[in-house]
């Protein structure tokens, strides 16, 4: 069972900007924020629901990308994410559809962030 997870990207402005809009449709948004001050050097943000962040970005040296699925809730908000990440910077990596190789109701979309994170959101229900 994962906790939170985190990403690192190599413009936080621009990253933060792309995440403000692309996970506003899933009812995520920033619940905290650590400063440079606070590290004494990075800066990260955690999105998340409830208080409780689940999925940060910060600055610092890259792994390499990742592929990362956040849960929509129902089918629009699939296609409401996708809309705001294109609108955001986003690049199509898979526009919404359902992907039956997965599973009969699995619905998708896929957008690389800035960093060419491959970021999903995704329904299992119809």
């Amino acid at each position: 069972m994962l906790d939170h997870v985190g990403l690192t990207v190599s413009d936080f402005a621009k990253a933060r900007a792309f995440y403000d809009a692309a996970l506003k449709p899933l009812g995520v948004a920033v619940v905290m924020e650590v400063t440079p001050e606070m590290t004494g050097g990075g800066s990260h943000a955690g999105y998340g629901s409830d208080g409780k962040p689940y999925f940060w970005i910060g600055t610092g040296s890259s792994p390499g990308h990742v592929h990362l699925a956040l849960a929509a809730p129902d089918r629009a908000s699939v296609d409401a994410f996708y809309a705001a990440a294109m609108a955001a910077g986003g690049v199509d990596n898979g526009p919404p559809g359902v992907r039956a190789e997965y599973h009969p109701n699995y619905y998708g979309a896929f957008v690389l962030d800035p960093d060419g994170h491959n970021i999903e959101a995704v329904c299992h229900t119809v």
